[in-house]
């Protein structure tokens, strides 16, 4: 897996794939067009929320189509 797989992975399932963090936080916070704080990510609609917003990427990645 690429850097940026694990990324997305990692966002995608709520999984540690990658040993930086910070790049996860970036990218979620790409994904979600906002600042994200960290206490925020003890929420599981939090995590629901990412998933949604990275699903488009992680579908990609895996060759498949968006449901």
């Amino acid at each position: 897996m690429t850097e940026y797989e694990k990324i997305v992975a990692t966002a995608y399932t709520d999984t540690m794939f990658v040993d930086d963090f910070s790049k996860v936080h970036k990218y979620i916070e790409k994904k979600l067009g906002r600042p994200v704080w960290t206490h925020e990510m003890a929420s599981k609609a939090f995590w629901e929320e990412v998933k949604n917003a990275v699903r488009p990427d992680f579908m990609a990645m895996i060759g498949k189509e968006v449901p």
